[in-house]
C-alpha cells in the first residue's frame, strides 16, 4: 500500500499559500474565540447591542 497523498484539490485549497508559523510550527490559521469586543464609545455600543446597527457584539 502507498502512502496517503495529502495533495488534494480540497486541502490544497484551504492550506495552499500557508507557511508553518515560525515560533510555534502550527500548519493553519487558529480560530480565535472571544467573548469581549472594544467598541469606540458608547454610543457605537448601544446602537450594536440594540440591534440598529449591524456587527460583532
Amino acid at each position: 500500500m502507498s502512502a496517503p497523498s495529502y495533495t488534494r484539490r480540497d486541502t490544497l485549497a484551504v492550506h495552499g499559500g500557508q507557511s508553518p508559523d515560525p515560533a510555534t510550527g502550527a500548519r493553519a490559521v487558529p480560530i480565535y474565540q472571544t467573548a469581549a469586543f472594544v467598541f469606540p464609545d458608547t454610543e457605537t455600543a448601544a446602537s450594536l447591542f440594540n440591534l440598529e446597527r449591524t456587527g460583532h457584539v
